[in-house]
């Protein structure tokens, strides 16, 4: 099958710039309720903030649901000082050297204010604490602050107080291509996300029902998967993921997707990994298999938790993860054609 890579590229685009810090997911929220209605298909917003799209199989016996988080890292405001000076927590498994300094959104109640993630000025002496960033550590989000040359009361009117996100402005985040990749923040996981969507135009008549599921809160304990789990009976889960492209994990960059085998919530399911591998092969599709560290899903906690039986992890390779990440369009195009041909394919019934 062949892929339109720039209108995958315009989806990934149209998503990445929707923000989505955990736990403030709203402007995402909207924007995939209307493209799933424009799709015409049925979808909701539960209780823990997931967006769930239901694909209507042959048959509502053991059902499947693939997951795509769409929260993004950030930060979160600790203390507002004067001046204009914020300062920032991580959220989820941000840094700020990956940022850098530049302009970054803080997502007010009322309105966002833009202002720049700073570290201090470069031309100073022992005596300043910023010179040891330059020679011994990295900067940490204890020793950067947010300057937003607003007044105490401009931030209270835009509802800017201690647990307002804060997220890379909108201007930095727009992605470009690098022949075929695409180049992003946030492509954690707003390319997955952009895979749920292709799947809701494209999946017709799946052989059981399939819940898409835009999960909410995942980059701080998978909270949306575990109560959609915990609500929802579910034969199988598959969670679509990034895959960390590292010297010691034995991962190929390019257009193979990669299959996980285990990460540091446990091990996935052998049979189910055993189908999915199957339809790769039915379809001539070469898969990658990878054990992982400091790295979890959808599926793996809600294994761990006892929430579903079966779980998988579908990824593909990317450089930079939580950073401004690089992808082959391919084999995020690649990780559609596997999922549709498993969901319309016999092979685990």
């Amino acid at each position: 099958m062949s892929w339109d890579y720039e209108r995958l590229f315009q989806s990934i685009t149209e998503l990445v710039m929707h923000h989505s810090p955990s736990g403030v997911e709203s402007e995402i929220n909207q924007y995939l309720l209307e493209k799933f209605a424009q799709l015409g298909v049925e979808a909701w917003c539960d209780r823990a903030d997931n967006i769930i799209a239901k694909i209507p199989g042959k048959t509502s016996a053991l059902p499947i649901a693939i997951t795509a988080h769409k929260d993004e890292i950030g930060a979160i405001v600790k203390t507002i000082g004067t001046e204009g000076k914020v300062e920032v927590r991580r959220l989820g498994g941000a840094f700020p050297w990956v940022y850098g300094e530049g302009v970054v959104d803080l997502l007010g109640d009322n309105s966002t204010i833009s202002g720049i993630l700073s570290f201090g000025s470069r031309h100073v002496s022992h005596e300043s604490p910023q010179k040891v960033q330059q020679e011994d550590t990295a900067v940490k989000w204890e020793n950067a602050w947010i300057e937003t040359k607003s007044t105490v009361q401009q931030l209270e009117t835009a509802g800017i107080r201690p647990g307002t996100r804060m997220v890379i402005g909108k201007h930095r985040k727009h992605p470009i291509r690098l022949n075929d990749y695409i180049a992003s923040y946030t492509l954690d996981n707003k390319a997955s996300v952009a895979i749920l969507l292709t799947l809701a135009e494209t999946l017709k008549n799946p052989k059981v029902d399939v819940y898409l599921v835009a999960s909410a809160k995942e980059e701080v304990g998978a909270i949306g998967a575990l109560y959609f789990t915990q609500n929802q009976r579910l034969d199988s889960l598959i969670a679509l993921e990034i895959c960390p492209l590292s010297a010691e994990y034995p991962i190929e960059d390019g257009e193979k997707p990669v299959l996980l085998v285990q990460d540091a919530y446990g091990i996935y399911d052998e049979h189910l990994n055993g189908e999915l591998r199957q339809t790769a092969q039915h379809i001539e599709m070469p898969v990658q298999l990878a054990t992982l560290s400091g790295f979890g899903s959808d599926a793996s906690i809600a294994m761990k938790f006892g929430h579903i039986a079966r779980g998988a992890c579908l990824s593909f390779p990317t450089q930079n993860t939580h950073g401004y990440e690089i992808a082959h369009l391919g084999a995020i195009a690649n990780c559609i054609q596997l999922l549709k041909a498993f969901c319309e394919s016999d092979i685990s019934s």
